[in-house]
């Protein structure tokens, strides 16, 4: 169980104080992409919202490590529309701009296609029934802030093993203290783990940097529980993407993709 309240704590309009369950494996004076993620989705998602047009496909360009302390948020829409408008934010730490995202929000009508909705493919059981022990990344103790933060229960592999990962995953904490987070934010505070959780080398000898993330939303959970279906894949060139699905109870909730640079540890 987490010991933080959130992953940020409010000190004024779009202004936040990170806390320690943000925190990288690698380096815990920088934050985890997912936590950062999820405030930029939280920015898109309080500017001009339109009834009906939530976020169908968010992408997360991360311009160096993400100090921690004190952060700004700020959102713009840069194509209004009745049906389809493009929104932007970014997110500075220490007076630079640290973030970038950019969202579509398209309209969608409740039943519109109910004649040709694709069937569902369904997750396995969650394992249980309580949690399972909390193991990380080789030289990852207890006491990471943002693993945490989430209850992972693994059905297949784990942060200790490599390659493809299946796992069952429940944010524990609100994104913002004080406020109850939004279905879109605890899916995005997941969705960077991709990489992470599917790892095809040891993260101890390579470097595995996602310097974007790209999420196509289908449509947010109806409970706290997401299933992560993730894998990476490497090519001769040192070239790689991790990609996976988060789905719930009902079937799929969204598509990540994180093209990877993949290098040796020098």
């Amino acid at each position: 169980m987490s010991d933080h309240e959130a992953f940020y704590l409010p000190v004024g309009d779009d202004e936040f104080e990170s806390t320690p369950a943000t925190a990288s494996p690698w380096d815990v004076s920088l934050q985890h992409g997912g936590p950062p993620t999820a405030l930029l989705a939280r920015a898109i998602e309080h500017c001009d919202p339109g009834e009906g047009m939530p976020i169908a496909r968010i992408s997360v360009d991360f311009l160096g490590g993400i100090p921690q302390g004190r952060i700004r948020t700020q959102a713009r829409v840069v194509r209004p529309g009745k049906r389809v408008e493009l929104v932007e934010a970014e997110l500075w730490a220490n007076g630079k701009l640290a973030v970038r995202a950019s969202a579509w929000r398209i309209r969608q009508e409740p039943g519109a296609t109910a004649h040709v909705a694709t069937p569902a493919v369904l997750p396995p059981p969650l394992p249980g029934p309580g949690p399972q022990p909390e193991i990380y990344f080789e030289g990852v103790g207890d006491g990471w802030g943002y693993g945490e933060a989430i209850e992972w229960r693994f059905v297949e592999s784990g942060f200790d093993r490599l390659g493809p990962a299946k796992v069952w995953t429940r944010v524990r904490i609100p994104l913002v203290g004080g406020e109850e987070p939004g279905a879109l934010q605890r899916m995005l505070i997941v969705a960077d783990s991709c990489n992470g959780l599917s790892g095809e080398v040891p993260l101890t000898e390579w470097l595995f940097i996602p310097p974007t993330l790209t999420v196509i939303v289908q449509r947010v959970p109806g409970s706290p529980w997401m299933f992560f279906d993730a894998a990476t894949t490497i090519g001769p060139d040192g070239a790689g993407i991790a990609h996976g699905t988060l789905s719930d109870d009902r079937g799929l909730l969204c598509r990540i993709a994180q093209p990877l640079l993949v290098a040796p540890r020098s």
